[in-house]
């Protein structure tokens, strides 16, 4: 049986992740500073390295007896990168590099990498595929980026063998009930707090350059992620070739203010959105195609725009059932 390392697996994506691999008859050991992640979020099965990426100790620890490493464990928010951008550098490319030489010390050289859309910036095409020009707009994308560059140098040195990345961007919805998204800067848990709470949710933004002012995207369910990485790993497992980037993502995008309609339809609660100034660091538009994942990893969107906010929704009132 192999073991695998998750870092961040303590978190709402990484916790959704270790939970497919043990699924998938595997073991899981998740590497977590629980600054943002959850102790409870860890499947029982995992075993849990307290620490951070960044700390070549924890690192050292928890890569022990690993087959492989799933990389999630980073600093997430493109509009907050803006105004923190060392600690987005050191988090995402510095805690990149630190792992990456934790694993060649170790001998693990199997490497799944969470990246992000946010690689592209506003481009220029409609539908981004991977030999799309990145060209980042927030200190995110742009650490996440580096990282990738990190990687394929760490690939072409013998380091990594086949190691690819998976970009994507919003990710929402809930696999089980208790895996929720608790960030405060991320759409879906604004307005499920928001409604939850009697106020009206405020959109950031409505003068974009699309055609309801309002930022387009690519939302993918967290399931449906976490089956990509674990098809990933199966392939780098049986020796499967792999291209060093797939996109995760619909091929088509929705507007935050469909989402907005969305909700309001699956919960049965009108909403009136309050308008906001943009964001910095928030590009207009970004979609990506998945056609590459699919013939790879048979990997698609399983789950539509409405099973997102309903298993969303359901989560976020099992939370609050669990507070009251």
């Amino acid at each position: 049986m192999t073991r695998w390392l998750v870092t961040g697996g303590a978190g709402y994506i990484g916790s959704h992740v270790a939970t497919a691999l043990l699924g998938s008859g595997r073991e899981v050991t998740v590497l977590d500073d629980l600054s943002s992640g959850h102790a409870d979020y860890v499947p029982d099965r995992a075993e849990l390295v307290v620490g951070s990426v960044t700390d070549a100790g924890a690192v050292a620890a928890a890569l022990a007896g690993t087959t492989g490493v799933v990389h999630l464990a980073g600093y997430k928010y493109a509009g907050e990168s803006v105004r923190r951008p060392v600690h987005t550098w050191s988090t995402n490319t510095g805690g990149t590099l630190t792992l990456l030489a934790g694993m060649q010390a170790a001998g693990v050289s199997a490497l799944v990498f969470s990246s992000t859309a946010a690689v592209y910036g506003t481009p220029d095409v409609d539908v981004v595929d991977e030999s799309t020009p990145t060209a980042p707009q927030s200190p995110y994308g742009a650490s996440k980026l580096a990282a990738e560059w990190a990687i394929a140098d760490a690939a072409r040195a013998g380091v990594l063998v086949g190691p690819t990345c998976l970009r994507y961007f919003n990710v929402v919805g809930c696999g089980q009930p208790h895996l929720v998204d608790t960030s405060p800067h991320n759409l879906f848990p604004l307005v499920m707090d928001a409604l939850v709470a009697g106020v009206d949710p405020v959109i950031f933004g409505t003068d974009y350059p699309t055609p309801d002012g309002t930022c387009v995207r690519d939302y993918v369910h967290v399931a449906d992620v976490a089956d990509a990485h674990a098809a990933a790993v199966a392939a780098l497992e049986a020796g499967t070739p792999l291209a060093p980037v797939y996109n995760l993502g619909s091929g088509a995008g929705t507007s935050v203010r469909q989402i907005m309609d969305m909700v309001a339809a699956v919960t049965g609660r009108p909403l009136t959105p309050r308008e906001d100034e943009r964001r910095p660091g928030d590009p207009a538009r970004i979609v990506a195609s998945g056609a590459a994942a699919a013939a790879d990893l048979d990997w698609a969107m399983r789950r539509d725009l409405r099973t997102m906010v309903a298993s969303a929704w359901a989560g976020r009132q099992a939370v609050a059932q669990r507070s009251a």
